[in-house]
């Protein structure tokens, strides 16, 4: 996997690029140290480690706009980051670009409940923003895995989604408003606290635009109220393909959980151990359902839950009775990807989704693919809405396995395309799914997504080498520069 050669010109320029971001941000705003820069060369996608020509450490908007200003004129490329919790690489850095630091801008602006919604900068955590309205019973619905240390702004970027994203949404249906800087330095604010913005849908637009458009710098999400009720409940299948068709069956009965989990046996194994959430270490996949609402229908639909695991061949089955047990339940599930380091020195986490009905098959070649290049799999992922996450376990100390690991981690992706799926979910495709960009979308397809990204950065300097396995000059494309407020040829008539 490669990333663009540097930049020769951007290197010679690195020291007057530097001098002139200290006089904008103060000598506390920016890093060139090497060792100090070290921290910064990958993100969580760590088998992939470059680092950067500096890193600006902006403490606002103003400073965000200027340091991108100062990027712009001096020919700079830049690289948006928030926690580095990204999967993908989509915050990897550049050897001859700028990596944009976020976390100083980490504070809760606004909590406006009356308008059910908050307003904070991209530095904040996902976790966060719940904890600060949970005394008036709100919460924020989105929660990946990570949402400990994720930030808002990387949630914006990568569109990411968690456990409750089936019956909430990801990012996308639970923001607002945002404000956003160009590669020019000029802030825009789209949306607001209204439920939809007029015109063009360019908050949808910068909602998993991965950093390639504009840089974050102000969030307004939507809170919700907590349910009345909410419930776990779990059981354990002798296979995962029985566990695949209890999910598409709950969902066929017309049964939308709040969350609808599986873990395979190595994960189970690995999370039990970890957590000790009282998982079934016999069985060979665990099925975590999560039921809320008013409180006679949660009872109604845990009985018929219940029914179709049973039907399905679930045993087992357990079901909460109180919030602590609801938590330990899930408890196990989000600590799932840190629970595999425990049994594998490396791992390589995907993330693909495919049509729910088509899971059972899927997980059956994923078997196949597993002996074909001899490695372990560990599956954890959204059964309810088809996002799997496996986990190709691997050892990079070992001559070719990381090669091995990403092999079959492409070859997962492409079965995910062939059976009506698609490459990402919600871990954005960065640089670890670029190259297989064309697997997915034709020339055509590319060329205007393209095209979208020169309307915003005509120098292709945010973000260059993700997402595009081949990147084009806007004048390639044929988009036109306006100079002066004339287009090229303005004698001739437009239509």
């Amino acid at each position: 996997m490669l990333m663009p050669p540097p930049d020769q010109a951007a290197l010679a320029a690195a020291p007057r690029f530097a001098a002139a971001l200290r006089e904008a941000l103060g000598p506390a705003g920016v890093i060139t140290d090497p060792v100090a820069l070290r921290p910064y060369e990958s993100d969580g996608l760590t088998a992939y480690r470059q680092v950067p020509l500096a890193v600006a450490l902006p403490r606002s908007t103003a400073e965000v706009a200027a340091a991108l200003r100062i990027a712009h004129e001096s020919g700079i490329k830049v690289v948006p980051r928030g926690s580095g919790t990204s999967l993908s690489g989509g915050a990897l850095p550049l050897a001859d670009g700028l990596l944009l630091g976020l976390g100083k801008l980490n504070r809760i602006l606004e909590i406006d409940l009356p308008n059910r919604c908050a307003v904070v900068q991209p530095g904040v955590t996902n976790l966060a923003i719940s904890h600060a309205v949970a005394a008036d019973g709100y919460y924020y619905a989105p929660d990946p895995s990570s949402q400990i240390a994720c930030s808002i702004g990387g949630n914006v970027a990568e569109n990411s989604g968690g456990v409750h994203c089936l019956k909430y949404g990801l990012t996308t249906n639970n923001l607002l408003g945002l404000e956003i800087v160009l590669i020019t330095g000029e802030v825009l604010r789209i949306g607001g606290r209204h439920l939809d913005a007029g015109l063009y849908d360019i908050l949808g637009l910068m909602t998993g635009s991965e950093g390639l458009l504009g840089v974050v710098t102000e969030v307004t999400v939507r809170l919700l109220k907590k349910p009345e009720t909410a419930r776990a409940m779990m059981a354990g299948f002798a296979s995962s393909e029985a566990a695949g068709a209890a999910v598409a069956a709950i969902i066929g009965a017309g049964i939308i959980p709040a969350g609808m989990e599986m873990m395979d046996r190595p994960a189970i194994h690995a999370a039990e151990d970890f957590v000790h959430a009282g998982y079934p270490l016999e069985a060979e996949a665990l099925l975590i359902v999560e039921l809320d609402g008013p409180k006679v229908e949660v009872d109604d639909l845990i009985a018929r839950v219940g029914a179709i695991v049973a039907s399905h061949g679930g045993s087992g089955l357990r079901v909460s009775e109180s919030e602590a047990e609801r938590l330990t339940i899930w408890a196990g599930r989000k600590a799932a990807f840190p629970a595999v380091g425990r049994i594998s020195p490396d791992y390589y986490c995907m993330d693909g989704t495919i049509p729910r009905g088509r899971l059972p098959e899927v997980l059956r070649r994923m078997t196949q693919l597993s002996a074909q290049y001899g490695l372990r799999v560990a599956n954890v992922f959204h059964a309810g809405d088809g996002n799997l996450h496996p986990l190709i376990l691997y050892d990079a100390n070992k001559p070719g396995e990381l090669e091995a690991a990403e092999a079959f981690g492409s070859d997962i992706l492409r079965l995910c395309v062939e059976v009506g799926g698609v490459l990402t979910g919600e871990h954005g495709v960065g640089v670890e799914k670029r190259d297989l960009m064309p697997t997915m979308f034709g020339e055509v397809d590319l060329n205007q997504q393209q095209r979208v990204k020169c309307a915003f950065d005509a120098d292709l300097l945010l973000n260059p080498g993700k997402v595009f396995p081949t990147l084009r000059r806007c004048a390639e494309l044929g988009a036109m520069h306006v100079r002066g407020g004339q287009l090229p040829h303005p004698d001739l008539p437009r239509f």
